[in-house]
């Protein structure tokens, strides 16, 4: 039997790729078991919310959703799920991505969305991030970790 997925990542446009696929890496690297999506809160909201349900029942434990503009895809799988949603903001209205970045930041009480950094930055940590809320609880994926954070020193 296959080992359940863990982190969704979620793109609002195939135009988000080159940005995302930092994160679907950087997880990869960890070991983590993740895939990467594209799915529109705009465009494909019905399409959206089932994915969302579906994916919680193959035994994903976090969402990770990149989005730029109106960056309304990691608050929507925020409203569909209570499992930890991490936004990326992209930057692709405003310069420097700070339209999507408010949008992820500013979310109403209740439906909470962590967000990182703009662009591939933020998608690594996004990825990071995930990777550190499941080794809470993985031992394993803990000492990977520590070795990422090793190779940082002196840079």
């Amino acid at each position: 039997m296959a080992e359940a997925l863990q982190v969704a990542i979620v793109m609002g446009s195939e135009s988000d790729r080159e940005v995302m696929e930092v994160c679907l890496k950087e997880l990869e690297r960890l070991g983590v078991r993740c895939e990467l999506v594209t799915s529109s809160a705009h465009r494909q909201p019905e399409a959206t919310a089932d994915y969302v349900r579906e994916a919680v029942g193959r035994g994903v434990k976090i969402f990770i959703a990149g989005a730029g503009m109106s960056a309304a895809l990691p608050g929507f799988i925020a409203a569909h799920t209570t499992l930890p949603v991490i936004g990326v903001p992209i930057a692709s209205g405003l310069p420097g991505g700070i339209d999507a970045l408010f949008s992820m930041v500013q979310m109403p009480p209740g439906v909470p969305v962590a967000t990182v950094s703009v662009g591939k930055a933020g998608a690594r940590n996004a990825a990071i991030l995930a990777a550190e809320i499941l080794a809470i609880t993985d031992g394993k994926l803990t000492g990977k970790l520590e070795e990422v954070r090793e190779g940082w020193k002196g840079r």
